[in-house]
């Protein structure tokens, strides 16, 4: 099995880094391949994962990845920094085995016309407006549903729930589920606008089109980074046909995660 090993800059993951490219190069059956990997490695946390995989997107269909978390157990992250050699092991006796998670699709339109921007979302994608208030119209399935007036809005995957969405008061749902979610951000609900005021969860056939309606700069953003500030006519959501799938060899079950890094380990296990 070819595998790369994706790390980030700090001296912990790149020691276990090291450490995990050694016991590879002694494997019989394993090898490290950055250029066409099966299966790519993060080494730091939940962000290093998510860099993996932009940086790998594009062949996000023909690998697996897995996760080593130097620092606090994260959500995509099942491996312990110390639990190197238990990892090679079970990428030696690999059989295939894994989960996949749902990716959102967005597209954007420019109000200059001209190719729409195409990008890809393991997490979430948010609209804000840098200064006053952002005014866009938001359409289920070509079809009007209300007309937003507040900070931004928030476009997130199943697995990037527990992210930025639950910050801004987006349901927490399980990644078993093929949906996305919309969650609004500091809503303006008076006598005059009034939006929904809850997440809504959109099914698999239907997809989210905002249209912006406001003339002030905006920003775009697809797992946190900031992907267009050109002025945006309207912008298209929905769930992606690809997905991103992990090798299941100890894959942490979804809500005991969820208990674990939101409640407490001691009253999750009570």
């Amino acid at each position: 099995m070819k595998i790369a090993i994706y790390s980030n800059l700090g001296e912990s993951s790149n020691n276990v880094a090291t450490s995990l490219k050694q016991e590879i190069d002694q494997s019989q059956s394993l090898s490290v391949d950055g250029l066409n990997p099966e299966m790519v490695i993060s080494v730091g946390g939940d962000g290093t994962l998510l860099s993996a995989f932009h940086h790998y997107q594009d062949i996000s269909d023909r690998i697996r990845m897995v996760g080593i978390h130097t620092g606090h157990l994260g959500f995509y992250t099942d491996w312990r920094d110390y639990e190197v050699s238990e990892l090679v092991d079970s990428l030696e006796h690999d059989n295939g085995q894994g989960v996949t998670y749902p990716l959102l699709d967005i597209r954007v339109n420019y109000v200059t016309g001209g190719l729409a921007d195409v990008g890809l979302a393991l997490n979430e994608s948010t609209l804000k407006q840098i200064n006053g208030t952002m005014v866009a119209d938001l359409y289920i399935k070509n079809q009007l549903f209300e007309s937003f007036r507040g900070d931004g809005l928030c476009v997130s995957t199943p697995s990037g729930s527990t992210a930025y969405n639950k910050s801004v008061g987006g349901a927490i749902i399980n990644p078993l589920l093929n949906a996305i979610q919309v969650a609004e951000i500091s809503s303006i609900n008076n006598r005059v606008f009034r939006t929904l005021g809850s997440p809504l969860i959109i099914a698999p056939d239907e997809w989210i089109k905002v249209v912006l309606k406001s003339s002030g700069q905006t920003i775009l953003t697809c797992d946190h980074q900031v992907i267009s500030t050109e002025p945006i006519a309207s912008i298209e959501y929905r769930i992606s046909k690809r997905r991103i799938a992990f090798a299941q060899y100890r894959h942490t079950q979804f809500w005991r995660r969820v208990s674990n890094s939101f409640i407490g380990r001691a009253k999750a296990d009570d």
